[in-house]
């Protein structure tokens, strides 16, 4: 009898261990999970009974929370939502965060370990807990600027300040409304999320960070970069520039999209050949330069690293193990080379900055519930992509682009604009990206912008000067204020 006692009384031990085991990894391990999963309506009565602090730009409100009537005391609001979404993103009682409220839920919920003593106050005070503020480095007329040049269209605008890295602009298109998906009608928010997701163009994708495509010509701005920087070869270094080239081990000959010859007699400058956009040229100089060099300079300016802004963006790639076909493809921002918009407003903003290119970053500041600034953005230097010389060359290189040769469209007077087309094929039978890379000044510039439709953003007739350059140019024209 005793024997059986001692097995029951050891099998209740063991139960309750494992029950305390149980509670225990529940509470202080798995906590997390449970407390963010959807639908956990304890949770999301207790994070909608206290303000959520507000998103600013400029000191003013593009995100904050307003008092409501029904069972979750407060409602989230978006001024100009659509304006704005690819940065804040949604707070959404059904479909959780996305973007800054994602990123910075625990300085807008308060739940920041630097809000504690701020805690502590409005417990004693008896106030209810609020949220923490965060200010964004974006520029209001450039967004607004960047939203009504794209039109609905498909495509991504990034625009950034050279010498710190600040987002003046990050624009997806087209875009949605956050105010949809924060509201507390699930029956709308529900049809609203399946709209999004049955639409074919993804307005929930944000295209400025996270859609990489084939760069085209614009990546020539890399590849001269790697020239100027061999020591081989300056502007009025002369190279090779056929109407059409052969490529080794390959039938294929590269043409160059006007058809012709680039120069006189078949030969051009470095300077012209960017100019004019000559294929040619680039691919004979991609060959020559080798992929070494090429993907060495294209790591410099930020592609194979991912970046957080916070936000993560995609991370852009230049291809290795290629033979010198591939390559000289590659130099033309071809074969297998993708992009962001992000990656390629860092080329034009390190090339602007005297070859430096700087982390980028969305938030500026971090201020407490009583907006007592608790944090201000420091600028990092991400690389020196090329010496100060060597950029201030490219950059005014990237001038003639603009006054004389295909990027017209991006002309401002009184304003030295320096830039780089880029029409990107595709698929046989589908339509090319058109992109501008445009900086302003070219010298010591204080905007660099990246511009990309996707499949020509609907057009039949695709260039990247005719659809992409008018856009940088009202972006440009918004933040010189011009």
């Amino acid at each position: 009898m005793t024997r059986q006692i001692n097995r029951v009384t050891l099998i209740l031990i063991l139960l309750m261990l494992a029950l305390i085991a149980n509670l225990s990894y529940i509470q202080f391990f798995n906590s997390a999970e449970l407390r963010h999963r959807p639908g956990n309506q304890r949770v999301l009565l207790a994070e909608y009974s206290k303000q959520r602090g507000p998103i600013l730009i400029s000191s003013d409100p593009i995100a904050q929370s307003k008092t409501t009537n029904d069972a979750l005391k407060y409602l989230r609001t978006y001024a100009n939502g659509p304006t704005y979404a690819a940065a804040t993103g949604f707070y959404s009682l059904v479909y959780g965060a996305t973007g800054i409220e994602q990123q910075e839920n625990d300085v807008l919920s308060g739940s920041d370990n630097r809000f504690f003593v701020d805690r502590l106050q409005q417990l004693f005070a008896n106030r209810q807990p609020q949220g923490g503020a965060v200010e964004l480095t974006i520029n209001p007329r450039a967004q607004k600027a960047a939203m009504e040049a794209l039109n609905g269209r498909t495509g991504a605008v990034v625009a950034l300040d050279p010498s710190t890295g600040a987002i003046l602009a990050l624009a997806s298109s087209p875009g949605f409304d956050p105010n949809r998906l924060a509201s507390h009608d699930t029956t709308d928010m529900q049809n609203y999320w399946q709209y999004l997701n049955e639409n074919p163009k993804q307005p929930l994708l944000n295209r400025p960070l996270a859609m990489t495509l084939p760069p085209g010509s614009t990546f020539k701005l890399v590849t001269a970069a790697a020239a100027l920087e061999s020591g081989n070869y300056r502007a009025d270094s002369t190279l090779p520039g056929p109407a059409t080239i052969g490529l080794p081990n390959s039938s294929h000959r590269l043409g160059n999209w006007t058809h012709n010859s680039c120069g006189y007699n078949g030969k051009t400058t470095l300077d012209n050949a960017l100019s004019i956009s000559c294929n040619t040229a680039f691919a004979w100089l991609g060959m020559k330069l080798g992929e070494d060099a090429i993907s060495e300079q294209a790591k410099k300016f930020g592609f194979g690293n991912s970046f957080s802004v916070p936000m993560n963006a995609a991370t852009s790639q230049f291809p290795t193990g290629m033979d010198k076909a591939q390559t000289a493809m590659s130099a033309i921002g071809q074969f297998d080379v993708q992009a962001t918009a992000l990656q390629m407003a860092l080329v034009g903003a390190g090339i602007g900055n005297d070859g430096v290119v700087m982390r980028p970053f969305l938030v500026s500041q971090v201020l407490g519930p009583n907006l007592k600034v608790l944090e201000n953005a420091t600028p990092q230097q991400f690389s020196r992509a090329m010496s100060a010389a060597n950029a201030r060359t490219l950059g005014q290189m990237m001038t003639h682009v603009v006054d004389r040769g295909t990027g017209s469209n991006a002309r401002i007077y009184g304003v030295a604009v320096g830039g780089k087309t880029g029409t990107a094929e595709t698929n046989p039978g589908s339509p090319a990206h058109a992109w501008f890379v445009g900086i302003a000044p070219a010298v010591k510039a204080r905007v660099s912008v990246a511009v990309v439709l996707q499949d020509g953003g609907g057009a039949t007739e695709i260039s990247g000067n005719g659809l992409a350059a008018p856009i940088a140019r009202a972006v440009i024209q918004a933040v010189l204020n011009k």
